[in-house]
């Protein structure tokens, strides 16, 4: 008998859609810009992983990061 799907890791069909959503959301709202900055990759990744924060709530994480 096959385990297959048991204890199987990994991020999945549904995090994946998340996190393209994500990095669609930060790249309209000018999140994804100058990435040599270091509060510049925080401010991208947090906007990847918060983006509904952003979309649903308004919040800017320009001014919380900086």
């Amino acid at each position: 008998m096959s385990r297959r799907g048991i204890g199987r890791r990994g991020i999945g069909l549904i995090g994946i859609v998340y996190l393209v959503i994500g990095v669609v959301v930060a790249a309209t709202q000018s999140y994804l810009v100058a990435w040599n900055v270091p509060g510049n990759i925080l401010e991208g990744l947090a906007a990847i992983v918060l983006w509904p924060l952003v979309v649903l709530f308004g919040v800017d994480l320009h001014t919380l990061i900086a």
